[in-house]
């Protein structure tokens, strides 16, 4: 379904986007950083280990598990990108009972919080983007918005403002709820323990190898990948469709993250389950979404019309795509 959305009616939401980013601007809140210690030792821990495991343990495992870690890698980025983002937290399209339970499960292998919390904090980002009530404010550097804010307690103006927002139909999905319950349990077994014993059974890996090539190498470097869109395509790109704001469309961010780096258009248009404006566009994630809506697990798609897009963009746009004032079809 294309949203009924006129060229006057794009017009106006942009100015009382502007509008309402003023506001925001006007009424900032006291804050001082404080830093989450648990985070800052796990993630140092981490990247450490994923450091020794590229120089020292990569080289001399089974290409078998440098292939399972691949696939593992995929689908964590996968159950983010088609999963906690483009489904859940921007409903851009709707997805039968054995989707969501596996979108669900994918998600785990990635690491990234619940997909409650992962929704809940996107929302926030969308809403409040590039102020202080953004979780990841890009404007706070290129660390803070790759994996700083994670480091440190939430601005309050994330708190305050997130507060204001519904997520009732998040828990209201019942695997939203249970995959938020059991959490903890989930990510030790799906992201740990199974990327672990699975090469060391099946190919006769050795469990040293298998848990810091298939678990730790492969988590933090998806986890990096995710994160680029939130840093990297806040910060390089062009704009095609609003050079206002700062999200862009960067090729290499889209490349390793499954479409997802198609940022100025995604930011524009949120609820648009394509999240680029296609067919040209690199977008696994779209792709995949196809695929189950052709088999009929994926239903009620999303997108915005071409003529809706257009208008948008030779109002707003740099002219990389659309040249300013073209009105042509």
């Amino acid at each position: 379904m294309a949203p009924n959305t006129g060229s006057s009616q794009v017009a106006n939401e942009h100015v009382a986007q502007k509008i309402e980013d003023k506001d925001k601007a006007a009424t900032r809140t006291e804050y001082t950083r404080e830093f989450v210690w648990t985070n800052v030792i796990v993630h140092t821990v981490l990247h450490i280990a994923c450091i020794y495991s590229i120089l020292f343990v990569s080289w001399k495992c089974q290409w078998y598990t440098l292939l399972f870690a691949f696939v593992l890698g995929w689908l964590s980025n996968l159950g983010i990108t088609a999963g906690a983002h483009r489904l859940w937290s921007h409903k851009s399209y709707s997805a039968k009972l054995p989707l969501r339970i596996f979108l669900a499960i994918i998600a785990c292998l990635s690491c990234q919080n619940s997909i409650y919390i992962w929704c809940r904090d996107h929302r926030v980002h969308h809403k409040f983007t590039e102020t202080d009530g953004d979780p990841h404010n890009a404007k706070r550097g290129f660390f803070f918005s790759h994996m700083g804010w994670l480091w440190v307690k939430k601005h309050p103006d994330v708190i305050k403002n997130g507060a204001k927002l519904d997520f009732s139909d998040l828990m209201n999905d019942p695997v939203v709820y249970y995959q938020h319950k059991f959490y903890y349990p989930l990510i030790l077994m799906i992201s740990f323990v199974l990327p672990t014993v699975v090469p060391y059974f099946l190919w006769n890996e050795s469990l040293w190898n298998a848990y810091f090539v298939a678990a730790v190498m492969r988590l933090v470097l998806t986890l990096n990948i995710t994160w680029c869109v939130n840093s990297a395509a806040h910060m390089w790109g062009y704009h095609p469709y609003d050079e206002t704001i700062e999200p862009a469309e960067n090729i290499a961010v889209s490349f390793f993250a499954l479409g997802e780096g198609w940022h100025n258009y995604h930011h524009v248009f949120p609820f648009d389950y394509r999240a680029a404006e296609l067919p040209w566009k690199v977008n696994p994630t779209t792709q995949f979404i196809d695929l189950m809506h052709l088999i009929g697990q994926a239903y009620g798609l999303k997108y915005m019309s071409k003529e809706a897009i257009r208008s948008r963009a030779t109002k707003y746009g740099d002219g990389t795509i659309y040249p300013r004032g073209d009105k042509t079809n």
